[in-house]
């Protein structure tokens, strides 16, 4: 049962191993045929059991090849850690731990410094080395009761139905210019914009089909919502609920005549969030923030696959000068001493043989690495050790970002 690289013949088997994995409930068919056109099978493992002269898939993994947004504003090569499952018939067999040895091991021989991924069991990652580095904001509004004060400018945007093809390059347009803006973004590869536009009735939920609206300022696209709409009726009248798929503006006049028209479609009481940034402006703009009912979860979790690179690669809002001792069993390359000296310009961060100023695994330097998680948090629970004093609040305030990091959509 040696991990292997994919062949393409073999894909069909190999995701069908992977959906059972999963529950068993087939994809719609165009999400189907958009991932399999995505999947690299140069990047994809399986694990095959033969059994007489049969051979079965029991364990898939794969990956996408990636550039994430870093504090700083670079865009990193990131392995998109994806389509990880074992059969139940294998579990406490090794499977997922063979295919996460030899996927690393690859990560790193193609030159990534960074694998990340988004888990259906946040316990599982962390002995491999990934640390829960963004959290994603959901809520459900009460839009008959809360009211939304928007900034100045507001009036000036222009809001226009489309349909969510015809509109595609503008949208995706508006998407790229916000990338380099927020850590943990990332640079759509050709083919990602399709997944955006999928749109299954069985996934509706008896909400409409996909609706877009666009924002124009001054002649130019700066804005777009994808949504849907489920109509609800009840003894009182018309309560249905706007679900919201996806927002974006270029600045906060059009992010605000985005959300106040998503508060005001007719025959709605309710407006249903799910995976925005937590740091967004509307929790700020609205009257009743209870009445939001916001909820914060993990998302993207990050690993290092090469510590010098990958902290090298971004930038730190207050000088930090540290070394760092990393504990790396996994991925013993990674393990020993470094030492980190930044600023806001630039970073370099290599092997030494000086004393270490703080301990800590590369678990929680994956954790801290997008700056949405603090290392002082770390610390106090008791996931990162202070060698020399005061160089933990050092290391924490220079790891942070102004703008929370935030994963944009699935992989």
């Amino acid at each position: 049962m040696e991990p292997r690289v994919l062949r393409r013949e073999e894909w069909d088997s190999w995701y069908g191993s992977l959906i059972r994995a999963f529950g068993g409930v087939p994809e719609p068919a165009e999400e189907l045929e958009l991932f399999r056109e995505l999947t690299r099978v140069d990047r994809s493992i399986g694990v095959w059991e033969r059994d007489g002269a049969a051979e079965a898939c029991v364990g898939t993994t794969g990956s996408f090849d990636f550039r994430m947004t870093v504090p700083g504003g670079a865009q990193v090569r990131a392995a998109g850690v994806t389509m990880v499952s074992v059969a139940a018939t294998h579990r406490r067999r090794g499977v997922l731990t063979s295919m996460m040895r030899r996927q690393l091991d690859d990560v790193r021989a193609w030159g990534e410094p960074l694998a990340v991924l988004t888990a259906s069991e946040p316990a599982i990652y962390g002995r491999f080395g990934y640390g829960a580095a963004t959290f994603s904001l959901s809520a459900e509004i009460d839009t008959s009761r809360v009211r939304l004060s928007v900034p100045a400018g507001t009036d000036d945007v222009r809001l226009r139905y489309a349909a969510p093809a015809d509109v595609l390059d503008a949208c995706e347009s508006v998407y790229a210019r916000l990338v380099p803006g927020r850590p943990g973004m990332l640079a759509r590869r050709p083919g990602w914009e399709r997944l955006a536009l999928l749109d299954p009735e069985s996934g509706r939920d008896g909400a409409s089909p996909l609706q877009c609206v666009v924002a124009r300022r001054g002649g130019e696209v700066t804005g777009f919502a994808r949504f849907r709409v489920r109509p609800a009726w009840g003894p009182e009248g018309a309560g249905g609920t706007v679900v919201l798929d996806d927002l974006a503006g270029l600045d906060p006049a059009t992010e605000a005549a985005l959300w106040r028209f998503l508060y005001d479609v007719d025959l709605t009481s309710r407006l249903a969030v799910r995976g925005r940034p937590v740091d967004e402006a509307w929790q700020y703009q609205v009257s009743d923030i209870r009445r939001c009912r916001p909820e914060s979860r993990d998302a993207l979790y990050v690993r290092l696959v090469d510590v010098g690179a990958a902290l090298a690669a971004r930038t730190y809002q207050a000088p930090v000068d540290v070394v760092f001792e990393v504990e790396d069993a996994f991925c013993p390359w990674n393990a020993g001493r470094w030492r980190l000296s930044g600023d806001a310009k630039g970073a370099s961060c290599e092997r030494t043989s000086d004393g270490a100023d703080l301990a800590l695994s590369v678990r929680e330097l994956g954790a801290a690495y997008l700056g949405g998680v603090r290392l002082s948090s770390l610390g106090a629970a008791g996931r990162v050790r202070e060698v020399r004093a005061g160089a933990l609040a050092e290391a924490s305030v220079g790891f942070g970002s102004d703008v929370a990091p935030w994963l944009p959509h699935g992989f």
